[in-house]
């Protein structure tokens, strides 16, 4: 039976979920919804739409229009909002709701891990006179404005639409990348701590290991 599959997308794991569905299902058509937030995403196998449904009646209301028959739940594991939002729209619209979660980096030897369970905290943890990468969205930085004692590298994909609200700061645009080039960055930087959520997933672990090796602090924000 051919099916109409939602994918809420925005992470490697929906990325590839939509390639095999569609290698696999040829006679499927399978959507994926993008945020909005990188302005040149990547293409993706099947349909891509782009940009919110306007709360959980917005996303109900687009499953009934479009006649979806499965909605996928693929988000990065700290898009609470979003999950809440499909767990109530799929309610509503009378849809299966299936949720793929990656699980989270576990704690290694050697690791140097202060684990927090909110930005707030891990802003409060740094030292005074710190330098800090900061790897986290736009709509993060925000937290640590008042932390003016402190150095930040932040790093985004895009360049911010409006000046970052930190005192003391350097931009760097980019994706992670590989262990050695994490370790280049963090020591041209002289990088002492990192803040990073426990996302997990292999595309941004390389900073988690290249701290390893440096002996350098993560102040890692468990998943909520």
């Amino acid at each position: 039976m051919s099916e109409i599959v939602l994918i809420l997308g925005g992470t490697k794991e929906a990325a590839e979920l939509a390639v095999s569905l569609v290698a696999e299902h040829p006679d499927w058509r399978v959507i994926t919804s993008l945020a909005g937030r990188t302005r040149e995403p990547a293409p993706l196998a099947g349909e891509t739409r782009i940009g919110g449904f306007g709360g959980a009646d917005g996303l109900a209301e687009y499953l009934r229009t479009e006649g979806v028959t499965r909605l996928i739940d693929a988000t990065h594991p700290f898009a609470r909002q979003i999950s809440k939002n499909a767990r109530l729209a799929t309610e509503k619209a009378g849809v299966p709701l299936e949720t793929v979660t990656r699980p989270p980096w576990q704690k290694q030897p050697g690791d140097l891990w202060v684990e927090v369970n909110s930005l707030e905290k891990a802003r409060d943890e740094l030292p005074s006179g710190a330098r800090v990468l900061l790897a986290l969205g736009s709509q993060h930085i925000s937290v640590f404005a008042s932390r003016a004692d402190v150095h930040f590298l932040v790093r985004m994909v895009d360049p911010p639409a409006e000046p970052l609200p930190l005192a003391d700061h350097e931009l760097v645009i980019g994706k992670p990348g590989n262990v050695s080039e994490e370790k280049a960055l963090l020591a041209a930087h002289r990088i002492s701590h990192i803040v990073s959520r426990n996302s997990g997933g292999a595309a941004s672990y390389a900073k988690i290991e290249a701290a390893r090796q440096m002996g350098i602090t993560v102040v890692m924000v468990e998943r909520p």
